[in-house]
């Protein structure tokens, strides 16, 4: 089954995007700020991270950077979910690292056709 790390700070979103995950068929495990998800992405080795930005202590630019820096996690595609919807703010995302970003709020069928870009919950790898 393909992992998803949903990093999030906020509880009810983190939980709701974590159900969505499930509900397209990919485990899903969850941090709640920048850090833990950088601990998290080395030691789950998800398929996918959907990464919050404005978060409390290293934000999810900085936390997409050392992920990027890291041989054990640079690969793994990046999705950055945001409520910033400034273009500026949506290219830093591209810059830092991320593969794409979506802006909240989102729908559950944007939110999926987003990450079945990058994976689909049946693919082998």
């Amino acid at each position: 089954m393909k992992k998803v790390l949903v990093v999030e700070d906020h509880p009810d979103m983190r939980e709701l995007l974590v159900w969505q995950m499930e509900l397209m068929g990919f485990l899903a495990v969850s941090a709640k700020h920048g850090k833990e998800g950088v601990e998290k992405a080395i030691q789950e080795k998800p398929h996918l991270i959907l990464m919050d930005i404005m978060l409390p202590g290293m934000d999810g630019w900085e936390a997409t950077r050392l992920l990027r820096a890291n041989p054990e996690t640079q690969n793994i595609p990046i999705l950055a979910a945001t409520a910033l919807f400034r273009e500026s703010d949506l290219r830093t995302c591209l810059e830092a690292g991320c593969n794409d970003y979506i802006v909240k709020p989102f729908s559950f069928q944007e939110l999926q056709g987003k990450v079945q870009e990058y994976i689909s919950p049946s693919a082998n790898q």
